[in-house]
C-alpha cells in the first residue's frame, strides 16, 4: 500500500518538530553500514524510492487524513509545518539528498547518502523521513551484496575450473518470490538481485526494473517443472511426465529444467533421464536441468551429476574438468552462501566443472535479511542553529560501535540526487549493473 510520506515514518517522529534545540535551521543526516557479515555493500534502492514516495506534491487531502489520524494515535501534528511546504513549495520537499552511485560497492563505515532540509523552516523534515529512506536503502543493499558475494564465489570456482565464466550470470536463479512478506519485497530484493545475475522468476523484479531504472527486461526464465506437474501423472507414470516435458520444451539450443525427486531422486537420474529417455534428450537438441531438491545438497549434487555422466558422458574442459554432455543439474532447496561453496567444492575435488550445476536461492535470498545483518543506521551528523553549523554525534560509553560521525561530509562520490521534490540525477538499470561489475 502506497503512503502518503506524512505518514510513512515512526509515530515517535510526528512530535520531533518541538524537540530541536530554538533556532534550530537545518538538520544533516547520513547513512552508513557500521560493521556486518561483508566489507563492502553494494548501494541500491534510493532511485525506486525517489520515484515511488517523493517524486509527488503532497496535498491539503494528505494534510488533513495525517493530522486525524496522529491526533486520534496520540500525537500532535504539525499541520503548520506541513502546511507551509504545501503552500511554498507546492507541496514538494525541501530537501536535498546526496548519494553515491547506485550498484557502486562502499565499504562500510564510509557514508552511502546524506540528506539535509534546504529550508530553514523545514529543519525538523530531515529525519522524519529517516523512517522510510533507511528502510528503502539497507533491505536493497543487503540483497544485492549477498547476491555479489556469491556471484564472487561462483567466478571463483568458474576461474579454476571452467574455460570461461561465460554462463556467470545465469548461475544463481531468484526463487524468492513466494518466500517474503510482500509484493513490494519481492520487487526490490529481486530487483537487487538482478544487478548481478540475470535468472528470476520473481517477475516483479522485472517490472521495478524497468518502472524505476528503464530497464528493458533485466532477468531471464526458462519452462520447467514443479512437483505437482510430475506427480499428478502418477508414481506409475512418473517417465511420462518427464517425457512430456521433453515434447513440450524440448528443442535444439533450449533449457528445460525437471524437479526429479518426487519419489527417488536416483531411480529418476539413472534409470528414467539415463536409461529411457536419454535418446530422447539427445535427439531434441535441448538440455535438460535435472533438479534433485531433497536431502544433502552437496551429496545429493555429487551423486546426481556422477550419475548423469555414467549414463550422457562428459568432456573434459582445457584445465582438465569434466562438463557434462546434453544435461545439467541445478539445486534450488536449502541453497545459500555456504551450500553453493561446499557444493562446488565437491564438484571441484571429483573434477567437475562449476559448469555443470547452477543454483535456485529462495529465502536466503530475499527473505532472512535484516536491517542489523550489516549494522545499517541513518544518523544526524550536523545541525545548523542560529546561524552556526555544530557536529552532531553520539558516543554511547556502553556500545562503542554506536558511536557516529561528525559534521558535514566532503566526499566526491556523493552527488546530488534529489534536490527540493525533484529527481535530478537518474541511474539505468546498465548502469547500476555495470557499477557492481567484479
Amino acid at each position: 500500500m502506497k503512503q502518503s510520506i506524512l505518514l510513512n515514518t515512526d509515530s515517535y517522529k510526528a512530535s520531533m518538530f518541538v524537540q530541536y534545540p530554538p533556532k534550530t535551521e537545518a538538520v544533516y543526516s547520513y547513512i552508513e553500514s557500521r560493521d556486518g557479515k561483508y566489507n563492502e555493500l553494494v548501494f541500491f534502492g534510493l532511485q525506486a524510492f525517489i520515484k515511488e514516495y517523493l517524486s509527488d506534491p503532497i496535498t491539503q487531502e494528505d494534510i488533513d487524513e495525517a493530522e486525524a489520524i496522529w491526533t486520534a494515535h496520540g500525537e500532535p501534528f504539525n499541520r503548520s509545518g506541513w502546511e507551509y511546504i504545501l503552500n511554498e513549495h507546492d507541496g514538494y520537499l525541501p530537501v536535498e539528498i546526496k548519494a553515491v552511485p547506485e550498484g557502486m560497492p562502499v565499504a562500510i563505515h564510509d557514508v552511502m547518502l546524506t540528506i539535509e532540509n534546504t529550508d530553514p523552516n523545514c529543519f525538523w523534515l530531515t529525519t522524519y523521513l529517516e523512517t522510510a529512506l533507511l528502510r528503502a536503502i539497507w533491505y536493497p543493499t543487503t540483497v544485492a551484496t549477498n547476491s555479489r558475494e556469491i556471484k564472487k564465489l561462483i567466478a571463483s570456482y568458474m576461474d579454476k575450473t571452467s574455460d570461461s565464466r561465460e554462463g556467470l550470470v545465469f548461475k544463481l536463479h531468484d526463487f524468492g518470490a513466494r518466500g517474503v512478506s510482500s509484493n513490494e519485497s519481492a520487487m526490490l530484493g529481486g530487483m537487487s538481485h538482478l544487478i548481478n545475475f540475470m535468472g528470476t522468476d520473481t517477475i516483479v523484479a522485472t517490472l521495478g526494473a524497468r518502472k524505476y531504472y528503464g530497464a528493458d527486461m533485466a532477468g531471464f526464465s526458462i519452462p520447467a517443472a514443479e512437483h505437482s506437474t510430475i506427480t499428478s501423472w502418477g508414481k506409475e507414470n512418473e517417465v511420462e511426465a518427464y517425457r512430456n516435458m521433453v515434447k513440450q520444451f524440448g528443442k535444439p539450443g533450449a533449457l528445460v529444467a525437471v524437479v526429479s525427486d518426487s519419489y527417488d531422486i536416483y531411480n529418476a537420474v539413472e534409470n528414467l533421464w539415463g536409461e529411457k529417455l536419454r535418446q530422447e534428450v539427445i535427439d531434441s537438441g535441448a538440455t535438460v536441468v535435472v533438479r534433485p531438491d531433497s536431502g544433502i545438497p552437496w551429496k545429493v549434487v555429487r551423486d546426481t551429476v556422477k550419475l548423469l555422466d555414467k549414463k550422457y558422458g562428459s568432456t573434459k574442459n582445457s584445465k582438465g574438468y569434466r562438463v557434462l554432455n546434453n544435461v545439467r543439474v541445478i539445486q534450488g532447496d536449502g541453497v545459500d552462501y555456504e551450500a553453493i561453496d561446499k557444493i562446488l567444492q565437491t564438484l571441484f575435488v571429483n573434477r567437475y566443472s562449476a559448469d555443470n550445476v547452477a543454483f535456485g536461492m529462495g529465502a536466503n535470498l530475499l527473505s532472512t535479511s535484516q536491517r542489523d545483518d550489516q549494522k545499517f543506521a541513518m544518523k544526524c551528523s550536523a545541525a545548523k542553529v542560529d546561524g552556526v553549523w555544530r557536529d552532531v554525534f553520539k558516543d554511547p560509553i556502553t556500545d562503542p560501535g554506536k558511536k557516529s560521525k561528525k559534521g558535514r561530509f566532503d566526499d566526491p562520490r556523493l552527488k546530488r540526487v534529489f534536490y527540493n521534490g525533484k529527481l535530478v540525477r537518474e541511474t539505468t538499470f546498465d548502469e547500476v549493473r555495470q557499477n557492481a561489475m567484479l
